[in-house]
C-alpha cells in the first residue's frame, strides 16, 4: 500500500464520483457562461425614470417590491431589475431592467404581475420617462 493513495472500492468510488461531478459541472458552468456571452447582442436594457408623488412613496415601493420579485421569480427571460432612488429625492426613482431578449420583454409587459403594478401605481406617478438604449457591456458577478 502506497502512502497518500486511496485504496479500496468505497474510496475510490467516492474519488471517481467527486472527480467526475467536478468534471461535469465545468463543462455545464462553462457552456452556461459560453451561452450568455454569445446572446449578449439580443438583450434588452431598458431605463425608466420615475418622479413619484412624496406622500406615495410607502404604497409606491411595496407595489414595486412585489413587482420585482413576480418578475425575477416567474419570468425567465427578466434578468435584472435594478430600481434605485436619487439620494436626498427618494421621490425620483430609477428602474434599471435587462430582458433576454424582445419576446422577453413583450412576455414581461403582458404579464399579470406586471398589468397589476401598472393598475396599482398609476395615481401614484407623477411622470414617466423610458429610455431605450443599446448595451456597450454588462458585467455581474450574479446572472
Amino acid at each position: 500500500m502506497v502512502p497518500g493513495l486511496i485504496h479500496g472500492s468505497i474510496h475510490g468510488s467516492i474519488l471517481g464520483l467527486i472527480l467526475g461531478l467536478t468534471l461535469i459541472s465545468s463543462c455545464f458552468f462553462w457552456a452556461i457562461r459560453r451561452g450568455y456571452s454569445e446572446q449578449k447582442e439580443d438583450r434588452i436594457v431598458r431605463i425608466a425614470e420615475l418622479e413619484i408623488y412624496p406622500d406615495q412613496l410607502s404604497a409606491y415601493r411595496a407595489a414595486l417590491e412585489e413587482e420585482i420579485d413576480a418578475s425575477i421569480r416567474i419570468e425567465p427571460g427578466v434578468l435584472t431589475l435594478n430600481a434605485v432612488s436619487i439620494k436626498d429625492h427618494p421621490e425620483q426613482v430609477w428602474l434599471f431592467e435587462t430582458y433576454r431578449d424582445a419576446a422577453s420583454y413583450q412576455a414581461h409587459l403582458q404579464s399579470a404581475h406586471f398589468k397589476k403594478y401598472k393598475q396599482q401605481t398609476q395615481q401614484m406617478v407623477k411622470s414617466l420617462t423610458l429610455i431605450e438604449t443599446d448595451p456597450i457591456l454588462l458585467g455581474s458577478k450574479f446572472r
